[in-house]
């Protein structure tokens, strides 16, 4: 079996498509409230959980080791400003948030969130299958430069 009758399968199952993802959902809106460090709501109430991080816990009870720290550096980044959303395979995830990348100002927050250790990573394939090394170097970057929650935290929250 070749490789692309799967990813068409695999698009069609999970209602994404192949032509970069706009049936996700909008490829551009506005950020209307941050919920943590890892998912947002854009104006019209649509939730947008960046895909390949997991930051560490404020929702719910929690407030886990530099947890809010993740949230100030998403809602400075994100809050009432522009994104650009890029989908992969997924459209979803269990919770019905919509999986994605987020970029605002040139700047992609998924990778900016882990590089400066506000993240760690969170592969749930097939979405980030083709990025994961990717996130996995500036993890360890992060980690050996004791960046954010890597420096501050013992344990690791998100871990």
């Amino acid at each position: 079996m070749t490789r692309i009758p799967v990813i068409a399968l695999l698009s069609s199952l999970t209602g994404c498509g192949g032509s970069g993802g706009s049936e996700c959902g909008s490829t551009e809106a506005v950020v209307e409230r941050v919920i943590d460090g890892d998912t947002i709501e854009l104006v019209g109430g649509e939730r947008i959980r960046y895909l390949m991080v997991n930051t560490p816990e404020t929702t719910g009870g929690k407030n886990e080791c530099y947890g809010s720290n993740a949230v100030q550096f998403n809602t400075d980044l994100v809050l009432g400003k522009t994104v650009s959303i890029e989908y992969d395979v997924q459209c979803k995830d269990m919770f019905d948030r919509t999986l994605a990348y987020v970029t605002v100002d040139g700047v992609e927050v998924n990778t900016e969130l882990v590089k400066r250790g506000f993240a760690c990573v969170l592969h749930i394939p097939p979405n980030g299958d083709d990025r994961a090394d990717e996130f996995e170097e500036l993890e360890d970057i992060a980690k050996a430069e004791n960046r954010g929650l890597w420096g501050q935290c013992d344990p690791i929250p998100c871990n």
